[in-house]
């Protein structure tokens, strides 16, 4: 309570606030404006992976086909693109890596350079794959129909990038994630409800018994989301500490150390995983989805999606199900997992700055030894945190498989969650932050006086 009262207290942080909010207030409006010359049927994604990680990722503007339909995901695509390229594989990048403020301001005109390209394939993508599954329909189908329509979800892209620009400057949070974060909130209240007429609505009027039962159901399903909740966030904070020493020279000219920590969080890489592994296993329906008229519900392309059974031959005409698109999922999630945590620490690099900064790990050498050492708990730690991201993405996959809820709406976990979790922790300390700063102001002033 103490803490909400120091909030409205600080002046900086209430302007903060109120900025953020009126930026996705402008974000939801531009959300709900229907691009011209496209009608739109009633859409659902619940069944669909591959639009539904689009309409997650453009904070649920994709679902009425709106100016922002392509949100964030162009850009997000284009800064882990960048990023990669930057590990040593593109030596222009790579040296503007090395060049500080100039070097930063750089790649990030860069990002948005490719922005714009990827967001027009992307967009022309979109546009086909919903006109060929029948969401959408286009009162012109000439060339110029279409070019209208991918310069309008471009342009719409590149504003939401501008938005969330100025939610990073001005506002609280990072901008991109705080945008998908409204969107995917906005939807939890209609979740929570959809449950409710479920389990209790549907059964009142029934016998007690129904009714109890299903007012138990109800209840569970309530504890297991915040139980998950809990448990999202507790990945997110667990870290572990590497020690870490400081060389160093005192006011006299003696030499001194001073101790610090190397955190090493369980789950370095975030959400970025799942959304590699479904983009790849959207990619072929993506692709059949250019082809016009292509049967995109083939049985073979059941393989890449990971809420299907696939219904696989036996003996003596028998047939069995396995969910393949599951496994590859889960599997991509877990590789991607290692491959980004070893991207953010980079063992190689941080081990070249410790030897430039006079810092070293207590009982390992400098160099490759730390390289090595850090790599090594890297892994380690990355072990636990795959193995948490891949069951919170499959939670809900798995309910719906299962049979345990009637459908995905319903299902717990997953993508959302994660990134709910992580804006939620990352908004609460850049508060603590601000609050630090003005007690210390509060303190310094008092001292003058």
């Amino acid at each position: 309570m103490k803490k909400i009262v120091d909030i409205f207290k600080n002046k900086e942080i209430v302007n903060r606030i109120f900025f953020t909010i009126m930026i996705l207030f402008v974000f939801r409006v531009g959300a709900a404006i229907t691009v011209p010359g496209v009608t739109v049927k009633d859409l659902d994604f619940n069944q669909n992976s591959a639009l539904a990680l689009m309409n997650l990722l453009g904070g649920g503007a994709l679902q009425s086909f709106s100016v922002f339909a392509l949100g964030v995901s162009p850009y997000i695509t284009s800064s882990i693109i960048t990023q990669l390229l930057s590990m040593d594989v593109l030596p222009a990048l790579s040296e503007l890596s090395k060049q500080g403020q100039y070097g930063r301001k750089k790649k990030e005109m860069t990002t948005r350079y490719l922005t714009l390209l990827l967001g027009s394939v992307q967009a022309y993508g979109i546009v086909k794959t919903m006109e060929t599954t029948s969401y959408i329909t286009l009162n012109d189908t000439s060339f110029w129909s279409y070019a209208y329509i991918v310069t309008i979800l471009v342009a719409g892209a590149m504003l939401v990038m501008w938005l969330g620009d100025q939610i990073s400057v001005k506002g609280l949070g990072n901008g991109i994630s705080v945008i998908i974060f409204a969107g995917i909130i906005r939807s939890l209240p209609l979740q929570i409800q959809g449950a409710y007429n479920n389990w209790v609505a549907l059964t009142v009027g029934l016998d007690t018994p129904v009714l109890l039962q299903g007012i138990f159901q109800f209840s569970v399903y309530i504890l297991s989301f915040l139980l998950i909740i809990a448990f999202v966030t507790f990945v997110e904070l667990s870290k572990r500490k590497i020690p870490v020493q400081h060389a160093g020279k005192s006011g006299g000219g003696q030499k001194r150390s001073q101790a610090s920590f190397l955190p090493i969080k369980i789950n370095s890489a975030g959400v970025i995983p799942v959304i590699f592994a479904s983009s790849i296993m959207m990619a072929p329906s993506v692709i059949i989805s250019f082809i016009s008229g292509a049967n995109t519900s083939a049985e073979w392309l059941k393989l890449f999606s990971s809420g299907e059974m696939v219904t696989m031959p036996w003996f003596n005409g028998q047939t069995w199900q396995f969910p393949w698109g599951l496994l590859i999922y889960l599997t991509l999630t877990v590789l991607f997992t290692f491959f980004y945590s070893n991207l953010q620490i980079n063992p190689q690099r941080l081990a070249e700055n410790f030897q430039k900064n006079g810092s070293y790990i207590p009982g390992v050498r400098p160099g490759n030894e730390t390289e090595r050492y850090v790599k090594k708990v890297v892994n380690r730690v990355t072990v636990l945190g795959a193995a948490a991201l891949a069951f919170i993405a499959a939670l809900p996959i798995v309910l719906v498989l299962l049979k345990v809820v009637p459908d995905q709406s319903l299902a717990l976990g997953g993508t959302g969650l994660i990134i709910v979790v992580g804006v939620a922790i990352e908004i609460n300390s850049q508060i603590d932050g601000l609050l630090a700063g003005k007690s210390f102001d509060e303190v310094t002033q008092g001292g003058g006086e």
